[in-house]
């Protein structure tokens, strides 16, 4: 008596649909001001979202995956790596167990997000992988993780998973829309933060600055266009219209690139600053602090 072979499409199919099945009970939908996105239950009392698609100054209401509504509380966000943490005093949610691991180029990926108490999903492959990078705000992340993905809108904060169905970081939009990954050891070490401090420490110098051409052609400098008098520009010997040509022994090349060498371990280090002052070099020390709360 023979056996009906299997279908290997519907065998995928199904096993997909289990996967997001499994991660259901995990995925919240996140409402805040007119954004809608998605975010998971990290541990007990705790959803992890993404920042950007929280609304400024605006109450956090959250659909569990029953379809219950709840208010949650922003317990701190870091736009500089994307994380947001919420509190919801809720011991009976289950955590997504994040894995620590980093896919390779080319493995399939499923993101899945919530929507009215019902998961939402993706489908697509992971199109780079690289080491750890700084966001256009400074934020160290552990590794670069591109995502070859359709991704709705949302869907931003949602889990992306592997092949093996684990849960190895947080989809968010990147430059053009394309779908970058926070990986999961990121996602730890912030949210840890966050919970603790309600915020990340990030480096503080306090100056104004914009990018300017040296006057003797010889590259790109950045000016202080502002000087707080109790910032440690200011306590260094920085004067409005210095222009900054050196940081640490390097050339600066941009606000951008100065303003990414500002974060968390930053503060409390002591840099050699190279400036033009009137056109004559100067060399100062400079002492970064931690950015006051906004």
């Amino acid at each position: 008596m023979s056996t009906a072979s299997s279908n290997p499409l519907q065998d995928f199919s199904d096993a997909l649909a289990s996967t997001v099945a499994q991660t259901a009970p995990s995925m919240i939908a996140i409402h805040s001001g007119r954004s809608t996105s998605s975010g998971f239950i990290l541990r007990s009392g705790l959803i992890v979202t993404a920042e950007e698609a929280l609304a400024e100054e605006s109450e956090v209401r959250v659909t569990l995956p029953d379809g219950e509504m709840a208010t949650a509380e922003v317990a701190g966000r870091d736009p500089t790596t994307a994380v947001a943490l919420l509190r919801l005093p809720r011991a009976d949610l289950t955590p997504a167990s994040l894995a620590a691991s980093v896919p390779r180029a080319g493995e399939v990926v499923l993101v899945v997000g919530a929507r009215e108490g019902a998961p939402a999903a993706a489908f697509g492959i992971v199109s780079r992988v690289a080491g750890p990078w700084r966001s256009l705000r400074g934020g160290g992340i552990d590794a670069r993780i591109e995502l070859d993905v359709r991704m709705r809108r949302m869907s931003e904060g949602g889990l992306a998973l592997d092949a093996a169905g684990r849960p190895f970081g947080m989809a968010v939009f990147g430059p053009r829309r394309s779908v970058l990954v926070i990986p999961a050891a990121t996602i730890e070490r912030v949210a840890g933060a966050l919970e603790k401090n309600g915020r990340v420490a990030r480096g503080y110098v306090g100056l104004g600055l914009q990018q300017v051409a040296i006057q003797d052609g010889s590259g790109t400098g950045v000016m202080a266009m502002s000087v707080d008098p109790q910032g440690p520009g200011a306590a260094a010997g920085i004067h409005q219209g210095d222009v900054v040509v050196t940081w640490d022994e390097q050339p600066v090349r941009g606000v951008s690139s100065l303003r990414r060498s500002l974060g968390p371990d930053s503060v409390g280090r002591t840099v050699k600053v190279g400036l033009r002052r009137a056109g004559e070099p100067v060399e100062v020390s400079l002492t970064i602090a931690e950015r006051p709360p906004a």
